[in-house]
């Protein structure tokens, strides 16, 4: 059953396991098609590894091949609906740790996290990336903020949670979140 679609994959769950499959891209020499589908597909999976191993509730991997990923399906609701302080404080120390991991997650959207019990999942690490510079993680954390400005009423109590969680997780919080503003300034301009 067809549970999810997006710009690069399909997403079906069958059975109680979920699969991602990259699709062909018509437009695309078919060997370089071929070769970015492979590359996204394995760099996700190893991503998706790495920040489980550094504590950020992931859906676990069960079978890795060319253009697709098996996992397990994490039961329970996006924080796009149900998000309150406590949660984005959550986020913030996961984030953090990703971060203080070297890894951007490239799409930090209340709807790629699932509450499932007490731990907050992180899904879909496709356009995931390994980066320790100021300005990746900037970015990052922007993107979460602008989620939280377009979609929840309390975007400011939001993100000042998240800080708290953050700055706990990561050593390299101020600057980050003083790139942030940067960020921010500069797309009031362009």
């Amino acid at each position: 059953m067809e549970i999810g679609r997006g710009a690069e994959a399909v997403i079906t769950l069958e059975e109680g396991v979920v699969s991602k499959r990259r699709l062909p891209k018509g437009y695309r020499r078919p060997e370089l098609d071929e070769h970015l589908r492979k590359e996204r597909t394995l760099r996700e999976a190893k991503i998706t590894s790495e920040a489980r191993r550094l504590g950020v509730p992931t859906p676990i991997l069960k079978e890795v091949s060319r253009f697709e990923l098996k996992m397990e399906h994490v039961v329970g609701r996006k924080l796009k609906s149900i998000i309150t302080p406590e949660l984005s404080e959550m986020v913030g120390e996961l984030v953090g740790r990703l971060h203080a991991g070297g890894i951007v997650h490239g799409d930090l959207t209340t709807s790629n996290m699932i509450q499932s019990g007490e731990r907050i999942y992180f899904i879909d690490f496709g356009l995931a990336f390994y980066d320790s510079s100021l300005e990746a993680k900037g970015v990052d954390c922007h993107v979460f903020f602008q989620t939280l400005h377009s979609t929840h009423d309390q975007a400011e109590e939001l993100i000042a949670a998240f800080c708290v969680g953050y700055k706990r997780a990561y050593p390299g919080a101020d600057a980050v979140l003083e790139r942030v503003q940067e960020i921010k300034a500069r797309g009031r301009y362009l």
